[in-house]
């Protein structure tokens, strides 16, 4: 009776302890890259909401006009009655500025990941037209296309 109840009270081996944090460890590394991706991500997910307005200033200019915005036809912030573009600014962007032919630049900084901040891995969207009025957004940015929202991605 005695040794079962010594047996009983001894409690987890030393291998067995380690074998637990070492997979809590694991389990915690995978964790952590997969919430970093997560987290750049709905950084990125700002921009989007932000150059809602740029695209349908584009679209009233292309129904009124024969195209986009050009070299002759300026098509900055100002000409389609948009703020300035550091006016155009959230949390993790820091412009939104409208290029000639509708290309729109979106610049990410302030408080954004290093991954993504920056004019180097700045999004610039490409405005396709394949119907008249119909206009699809293509985006080309210098950061890995896995921090792009869906709507984005090629």
């Amino acid at each position: 009776m005695n040794t079962v109840r010594h047996r009983l009270a001894r409690g987890f081996t030393l291998i067995e302890l380690m074998i637990t944090i070492a997979i809590i460890g694991i389990l915690a590394a995978i964790a952590m890259f997969a919430y970093q991706d997560y987290i750049i991500r709905s950084q990125v997910a700002e921009g989007l909401s932000l150059v809602s307005g740029p695209q349908l200033a584009l679209a009233e200019w292309q129904s009124s006009h024969p195209s986009f915005p050009n070299s002759g036809n300026p098509g900055n912030n100002t000409s389609l009655g948009l703020a300035s573009p550091s006016s155009i600014a959230g949390n993790y962007v820091s412009s939104v500025s409208v290029e000639n032919g509708g290309v729109i630049d979106l610049v990410y900084g302030n408080k954004a990941n290093t991954a993504i901040a920056g004019a180097a891995n700045k999004c610039v969207l490409s405005p396709i037209t394949s119907s008249p009025g119909a206009i699809r957004w293509q985006a080309a940015c210098g950061f890995p296309d896995r921090y792009l929202p869906q709507a984005w991605r090629p």
